[in-house]
């Protein structure tokens, strides 16, 4: 009898310690599966204000734009703000470089654009300072057409 008592507290406990396990298991919430990292391949916030310098600037509009998987976000023309982004290797400096023949005044009335985020993996941080509103709408590029 001593032995059968053993045997069915020993049952118990194993099955008892089962139930646990697998209660433990359901409660536990799921966590999301990641297979690019810590943060998105592609993902960007891009403003634009009046000012001197990223601190002192006011910003007057701002947009997001997400480039893989596909191309997303509150800009106008995502697909297009990409394809120039990957033209240029994510160089924003490229984007915001053009020249072109257009003649501007030299007023000094600065507008900055700024992008942060992370671009296929590389955290990015970018500002750029446009002389006047005429150097902005000629140099700016698809990606701060917003």
């Amino acid at each position: 009898m001593r032995y059968i008592t053993g045997g069915i507290a020993l049952g118990a406990a194993l099955v008892l310690g089962t139930l646990a396990t697998t209660a433990q298991a359901t409660a536990a919430p799921a966590q999301p599966s990641r297979s690019g990292g810590l943060y998105a391949q592609s993902e960007l916030v891009l403003t634009v204000g009046h000012g001197d310098s990223r601190a002192t600037s006011t910003i007057e509009r701002a947009a997001t734009l997400s480039c893989r998987p596909t191309a997303t976000g509150s800009h106008p023309a995502p697909r297009a703000a990409c394809a120039q982004l990957r033209a240029a290797s994510g160089d924003f400096g490229k984007v915001t470089g053009v020249v072109s023949n257009r003649v501007c005044t030299k007023e000094w009335n600065p507008i900055v654009v700024t992008a942060d985020g992370v671009w296929e993996g590389r955290r990015v941080s970018y500002t750029y300072t446009f002389a006047n509103s005429c150097a902005m709408n000629d140099g700016k590029g698809l990606v701060f057409e917003f």
